[in-house]
């Protein structure tokens, strides 16, 4: 029996052939890019993260020839015109982007009883850590996505939102430290607390990278 795993795909490889026309290879940009686009959209824009993903691929769709730069640029680039398009939307409907506020029953299954900073790294990808990043300020709440979500290194991040990389490593940081203390007080205030089920690790990023 064959165990081996998929191959991960060249994504610097598909970005060349996308920019050359091949539908396939612009396929497995999107596959590989969407999933973090919308966790980021959807602390910004809430029930619109959808929509204005859609609008985000239509715009990259157009511009790729224009790009230049590897995958991981690609993703900055991505990311800075979902953020655009989410701000257009949030002008439209005359309205700040949503930041969510989620209950603290809702972060019984994040914490872990040993060491709530890296839960707290660890659970940036479920869908409750996300409704809890949203509860942060909102330049801490956009460093920790961009930095633990998205998986952006600081200098590309900081030219996403317009700051240095110095100011998003310390948002980040902050943000990192109130979810953990957000974490411990509701592993705290349930008598069943564990990891919650489909966590991902964010290895990338830990608090001394953050400092």
């Amino acid at each position: 029996m064959d165990t081996a795993r998929p191959a991960v795909p060249d994504l610097d490889a598909a970005l060349r052939a996308a920019q050359s026309g091949d539908s396939g290879a612009f396929c497995t940009l999107y596959r590989c890019t969407q999933p973090w686009l919308l966790r980021y959209l959807r602390v910004l824009t809430d029930d619109d993260a959808e929509d204005v993903a859609s609008e985000t691929w239509l715009q990259v769709a157009r511009d790729m020839h224009a790009f230049s730069g590897g995958y991981d640029s690609f993703r900055g680039w991505v990311v800075t015109i979902g953020r655009h398009r989410a701000l257009d939307q949030a002008r439209r409907r005359d309205r700040r982007p949503r930041y969510v506020p989620v209950p603290a029953a809702d972060l019984a299954g994040l914490a872990t009883a040993d060491d709530t900073a890296a839960a707290a790294i660890e659970a940036v990808s479920t869908d409750a850590a996300l409704r809890l990043i949203a509860t942060l300020p909102p330049d801490q709440a956009e460093a920790v996505l961009l930095r633990a979500v998205v998986g952006l290194d600081a200098k590309t991040a900081g030219q996403v939102i317009g700051k240095r990389a110095g100011a998003v490593r310390s948002a980040a940081h902050r943000g990192l430290r109130t979810l953990a203390t957000l974490l411990e007080q509701a592993d705290r205030a349930c008598t069943r607390a564990g990891p919650a089920a489909g966590v991902t690790r964010a290895r990338d990023l830990t608090l001394k990278e953050m400092r």
